[in-house]
Formats: C-alpha cells, sequence, structure tokens
C-alpha cells in the first residue's frame, strides 16, 4: 500500500510546507518558516486547516506564543480564509496583509460575498467554514519594499498584482526564494514528469491583469531567485525555465481571449479554448495521466480562468 503524503514537509532553509487538506491532497499549502527560535506562517488555507496549522507547529517544536507573523500573500479564501481562526490561536502574531487585503481580512463580509457570487451559498459554507475577522489592532500593512524580521531573518515584500491587485509576494533572503501565492502560477503535483515541475497560470476572476502579471513574474525573476515556494503546490527550482513557459502561456491565454472577444458564444468557447491550450500544455509538458483524470483535474481550473479572462476582456473593452 503507498503511503499518503506527509502533511508537513521540510524543504531546508527552515521552511516547512504545510498540505492544508483544502480540496484534495496536495492541493494548496501553508507555509511555516522558522529561525531563531521564532516562526511565521505564509499563507493559511481555510478555517478547516487549523489543526494541521497547530500540528505543525508541534511538528517543529514551536509553542504558539513563538508565532511572530501570519502572512497571506493575498486575500482569497484558500490562501486566507483560515487567517482569522489561526490569529484566534496565536497570542503574540501579528497579521501582516498587502494594503488592498486588510479590510477584508479585518471584516470578511465582501469576500465572503464575492466567493458565493462564484461558487455558490453551499459551496462556500462547505469549503470555506467560518470565516471570522481580525482586531486591527493586531493587523500590520505591507508597502513596496518593506523587510521584516524573524528572528534575525530578513523577508521583504514587493507588490505583485496580476492574479489579484490585493497580492504580494515574500522574499526570503536566506533560501533565496519567494513565497509567491498565485502570482507565479500552479504546479499540481500530479502533472508533474521525467521534465519536472509542470506550471501554468492562474487567472480567476476578478482581477486578472495579463500585463501587470507578466510585469510581477519578470519582477521576480530579475531576483534570480534559487527556488519558488507556490501555494498550489510546493517548492520548485529550475525557476527562469518556468518563467519563460508561464510568460509564453499567458500571451497565449491574451491571445485566445483576444480572438473570441465578439463571439456569439463566447463564455463556452473561451472554456474550450482554455481547456485545449491547458491539456495541450500539459502533453506537451510529457505527463502521461489518463484523459479523463486530467480533465477532472483541470475542470476547476478551466472554469476559473475563462471566468478571469472574460472579466478582463469586459473591462478592457
Amino acid at each position: 500500500m503507498t503511503e499518503p503524503p506527509a502533511i508537513v514537509e521540510a524543504l531546508g532553509h527552515g521552511v516547512h510546507a504545510i498540505d492544508t487538506g483544502f480540496y484534495r491532497a496536495r492541493y494548496d499549502a501553508a507555509y511555516l518558516v522558522v529561525h531563531a527560535g521564532r516562526g511565521a506562517f505564509i499563507d493559511t488555507g481555510t478555517t478547516h486547516s487549523l489543526p494541521r496549522l497547530l500540528a505543525s507547529l508541534a511538528t517543529v517544536g514551536l509553542a504558539l506564543e513563538q508565532v511572530d507573523y501570519v502572512i497571506p500573500t493575498h486575500a482569497h479564501l484558500d490562501h486566507a480564509g483560515g487567517a482569522g481562526a489561526l490569529m484566534r490561536a496565536l497570542p503574540a502574531a501579528m497579521l501582516v496583509a498587502h494594503p488592498r487585503a486588510a479590510p477584508h481580512l479585518i471584516d470578511p463580509q465582501v469576500l465572503l460575498e464575492s466567493a458565493r457570487s462564484i461558487y455558490g451559498d453551499d459551496h462556500v459554507e462547505r469549503a470555506y467554514g467560518e470565516v471570522p475577522g481580525i482586531d486591527p489592532a493586531r493587523v500590520i500593512t505591507t508597502h513596496d519594499g518593506m523587510t521584516l524580521e524573524l528572528g534575525g531573518r530578513v523577508l521583504r515584500f514587493i507588490d505583485t498584482p496580476g492574479h489579484a491587485r490585493h497580492h504580494h509576494c515574500i522574499w526570503d533572503v536566506a533560501s533565496r526564494g519567494f513565497f509567491t501565492g498565485d502570482t507565479f502560477g500552479v504546479s499540481y503535483r500530479e502533472l508533474h514528469s521525467a521534465r519536472g515541475a509542470f506550471i501554468m497560470p492562474t487567472t480567476p476572476p476578478t482581477q486578472f491583469e495579463p500585463q501587470r502579471l507578466r510585469a510581477s513574474i519578470e519582477r521576480m525573476l530579475a531576483e534570480q531567485p534559487d527556488c519558488m515556494y507556490l501555494t498550489h503546490y510546493g517548492c520548485v527550482t529550475g525557476v527562469p525555465a518556468l518563467g519563460r513557459i508561464l510568460l509564453q502561456q499567458i500571451d497565449e491565454l491574451v491571445a485566445l481571449a483576444e480572438s473570441l472577444r465578439t463571439h456569439p458564444q463566447r463564455q463556452p468557447a473561451l472554456e474550450a479554448g482554455v481547456r485545449t491550450l491547458m491539456i495541450r500544455w500539459v502533453r506537451e509538458h510529457g505527463c502521461d495521466l489518463p484523459d479523463d483524470a486530467l480533465r477532472d483535474l483541470l475542470e476547476l481550473d478551466v472554469e476559473l480562468n475563462a471566468q478571469g479572462i472574460a472579466t478582463w476582456l469586459d473591462r478592457r473593452h
């Protein structure tokens, strides 16, 4: 029998990936960074992830009061839905959020209403559970270039719009890696091949902006990182090649969108086009997952990415 993947994976440099359990195994990661007896969570999963996050502290030998920061990369609920519940459990921690994200984490009602409009009430309640707000006195907002120290370890924040306007990424000097949230795309483990990690962009509603996303990716690449810590999922290396692939894929999505801008059945045509592109990307990467399994794996991304592209088209035109 195959052993299930570990919930907490040590990645080196004091960085630990935590499988939050959201949606499926190794789909949604939170990260726990440990240095000099202090800890910081980067992304949190949902409120349902709280037991795993707290268990990870026991795994690395940290007490609750040794966690200094909870740092969502952005306010989407698979990244920050658990932040309020986690903050309740951590007596000394401060929440560190992008200035556009902070109001939605302090009072998550607008965030929840947006999610309900996309996914429906039942899905939001089942997937995310209770999403408590956070005391404003415990919130630090970031600005581009800002740094924090975790036990003397430097974390630097850069503003990275494109996936969402409330997105920042975190440069970890010690590991020479970025915690990228969704800005550097998604890399599902099931789609890896002998060539290494698969990568593709994520363009959901409502704030996908391709030129700004390209600029954010290029800015991170200019730092010459050794690795990227993706929320979906895990640590990837070979960053320059993955970056080139992502930029090309974004251009292909834009070309598809423009070709269908005035199509009378635009949304179904966009979904079909996005599906065709994604399957081609996966097959070109050498993934041999059966067709039915591949379609099942990608279908949510197809739907959401097509919606995000359509929203961008409507804003632009």
